[in-house]
């Protein structure tokens, strides 16, 4: 399970904070909070309707970059929809048809949850390398 409100780095193990986004992108964005590691730097936004609830585990600058490219392919799967019902419907869709490929719960099946290896796995089957 992941947790939610980190206070260790599931990276390093280093000290984590909950501070301003600003911190990281010189102004505040989306719910203005995030989760940052005082020792190596890795950090993860917060819900803006619950600011205190992580996205997901933090990540390095590697592994946000890696969950953008995973993002966009999986995005391609299902954004091609027109009505919002049915993107919606395609979008749970392609996240069981994932979660399925990569034999694991739907309910795990997030990008904000992935660690790297993890990560590699979902570009591997979603380009089909």
């Amino acid at each position: 399970m992941i947790n939610l409100y980190p206070t260790k780095c599931n990276l390093c193990g280093g000290v984590v904070v909950y501070i301003s986004n600003s911190k990281i992108y010189g102004k505040e964005y989306g719910s203005g909070k995030c989760y940052y590691c005082t020792s190596c730097g890795a950090y993860v936004g917060t819900h803006k309707p619950r600011p205190k609830e992580a996205l997901g585990i933090l990540g390095s600058a590697e592994m946000r970059e890696m969950k953008m490219k995973c993002h966009e392919l999986f995005d391609q799967q299902w954004k091609n929809e027109e009505t919002s019902k049915k993107r919606r419907t395609a979008r749970k869709s392609a996240y069981a048809g994932l979660a399925a490929r990569l034999d694991i719960p739907v309910e795990e099946c997030h990008f904000g949850y992935f660690d790297m290896d993890m990560l590699d796995m979902v570009y591997k089957v979603l380009t089909g390398s």
